[in-house]
């Protein structure tokens, strides 16, 4: 998962654990970082199930990295689900053309967090 946001990186790190999976998710501060992780995963022909986006990182923002992730044979079958406080439909519709398999908006409370943390394990096949 990346995430510059270390509030919403602790709270998806809490849903995982209470769903007692906290060691199925790794997370990076922007998109350099991800990619980084992942050619790092490459060489190690350890990748990951799935990728989970946020919009608005520094660096590289998930539009971007969606998009070098997409152009990259090793990582382009990869799903990425873009998880973000936008509801913008412009970016939603772009990231989905793009080739994103999702987009999901950030939750409100604790429970929901849960509820998408389930959704990602689940998609993912863990747990």
């Amino acid at each position: 998962m990346a995430d510059d946001d270390a509030e919403d990186r602790m709270i998806m790190e809490d849903a995982f654990k209470a769903l007692g999976n906290q060691e199925t998710i790794s997370f990076a501060q922007n998109g350099v970082r991800t990619l980084e992780i992942l050619e790092d995963c490459a060489s190690e022909g350890a990748l990951p199930k799935l990728i989970i986006l946020d919009l608005n990182m520094p660096l590289l923002n998930g539009t971007q990295t969606l998009s070098k992730l997409k152009e990259d044979g090793r990582f382009n079958n990869i799903p990425v689900i873009i998880y973000s406080t936008s509801i913008n439909p412009v970016e939603k519709s772009k990231c989905l053309n793009l080739g994103a398999h999702s987009y999901i908006t950030k939750p409100l409370s604790h429970l929901e967090s849960v509820e998408i943390a389930q959704q990602f394990m689940t998609f993912a096949n863990v747990g």
